[in-house]
């Protein structure tokens, strides 16, 4: 990353699989890797992506491999943007609603979603909440610490159902009542 790409613009690479050989001892004839790669830029994004592809070429012919790497690019979904100005109409509207101790604005992420492509298809503004899902003496017990609480992919993600589902539902009514202008 460090060679690839201007420091300044936030991007990630994670290898997520490797997969290759059948034996400790026998070298193989294939590995698999299986990347991401998240950005805030679609420039930035497509970079990458051709640097990986150069950079992997360029070792296998630094090797001497006998063939060239198969590199195979998934697109998959550019990144998620909450619209500024819809972001601090529904924050206003969810504050009234719940009081700001409850809503909480957060720094951008870097995850891979593919919410972001509902506004780019729909060429209007977009914003994705997250929904605090987890059972209140779990959440007081962390003291304010969220990297102490499974995150939505993990295994160990469980949320309270009854409580969750009900604030999920009024916040999306809520969201919903003040874009359409009513209280």
């Amino acid at each position: 990353m460090s060679r690839e790409n201007d420091p300044l613009e936030p991007a990630v690479v994670t290898v997520g699989t490797i997969h290759g050989g059948t034996k400790r001892n026998i070298i193989p004839d294939e590995v698999k890797l299986a990347l991401t790669v998240r950005s805030y830029k679609e420039e930035v994004r497509r970079k990458l992506l051709a640097s990986i592809e150069r950079i992997a070429k360029a070792e296998a012919v630094a090797a001497g491999a006998p063939r060239e790497p198969l590199v195979r690019i998934e697109l998959g979904f550019g990144a998620t943007y909450n619209d500024p100005a819809l972001t601090k109409r529904i924050v206003g509207a969810l504050d009234r609603a719940f009081g700001d101790r409850a809503v909480v604005e957060q720094p951008p992420v870097m995850g891979s979603e593919d919410f972001g492509e509902f506004g780019r298809a729909a060429h209007a503004p977009s914003l994705m909440l997250r929904l605090g899902a987890t059972a209140r003496a779990r959440f007081e017990s962390v003291q304010g610490d969220l990297s102490k609480l499974p995150s939505l992919h993990s295994s160990e993600f469980a949320p309270d159902p009854e409580p969750t589902l009900k604030t999920g539902a009024a916040a999306l009514t809520i969201a919903a009542l003040e874009i359409l202008g009513r209280r």
